[in-house]
C-alpha cells in the first residue's frame, strides 16, 4: 500500500472534512496508521477549509501535511495556495467546473474532474466531494475500494443514513471518469 499524505482544500459547506473522514475512516479499517487534521475558517460554510490526511504503513510523526504527495481542490484559492507544496511526481485533483485554470507544474499529474457539474446532474449537488474523491481513489490507490462501503456506513451521520447509495453512486461516477 503506497503512503498518502494528502491535503484537500476548498470553501466551508461543500463537505471536504467529510470526504477527509471516509479515507481516514477507511484507513483505519484496513489497519493503517493514520491522521485526520480538520481546519476551517471562523465561518463554517463559505470560509476556507482543508484537512490533512496521512495514510501510512508506518507510524506518523506529525498530523500536517506540509508537502502532499496528493491534492483535492475545489475552489480556486486551494489551488493558488497549495499547488506549489505538491512534491514532484504528485497527482493534483481539480473540480474543473469551480477552477477554470489549469495546473501550471509540469512535474506532477493534474486531473480535471467536473465534479460539481457532475453532482448537479445527478441529482445530488452536495455530492461534488464524494465525485472528487472517488477519482482520488481511483488514481492513488491510497485506500483499498473494497473497504469503503463500510468506512462510509460508520462516517456517515445517522439522520443522513439514505444517502448512503447517493454517496456510494457519486465516489463511483468519480472513479468511471478518470477510468
Amino acid at each position: 500500500m503506497v503512503n498518502s499524505e494528502i491535503i484537500i482544500a476548498g470553501f466551508g459547506g461543500q463537505g471536504l472534512l467529510f470526504s477527509g473522514k471516509v479515507l481516514a475512516y477507511a484507513g483505519l479499517l484496513e489497519g493503517r496508521e493514520l491522521s485526520w487534521l480538520p481546519s476551517y475558517g471562523p465561518e463554517m460554510r463559505g470560509g476556507t477549509a482543508n484537512c490533512n490526511v496521512i495514510l501510512s504503513d508506518t507510524p506518523v510523526g506529525s498530523p500536517i501535511v506540509q508537502h502532499p504527495n496528493v491534492l483535492m481542490v475545489m475552489n480556486l484559492p486551494s489551488l493558488d495556495k497549495y499547488e506549489a507544496d505538491v512534491v514532484t511526481g504528485g497527482k493534483i485533483f481539480v473540480d474543473s467546473t469551480l477552477i477554470a485554470r489549469k495546473v501550471e507544474r509540469t512535474d506532477v499529474e493534474a486531473y480535471y474532474v467536473p465534479a460539481t457539474q457532475m453532482a448537479n446532474e445527478m441529482g445530488f449537488p452536495g455530492l461534488a466531494n464524494m465525485i472528487l474523491l472517488g477519482a482520488v481513489i481511483k488514481k492513488t490507490g491510497c485506500i483499498s475500494e473494497e473497504g469503503l462501503p463500510a468506512a462510509l456506513k460508520k462516517v456517515i451521520p445517522a439522520r443522513k443514513a439514505d444517502l448512503f447509495d447517493a454517496n456510494m453512486a457519486a465516489i463511483k461516477a468519480g472513479a468511471e471518469y478518470v477510468g
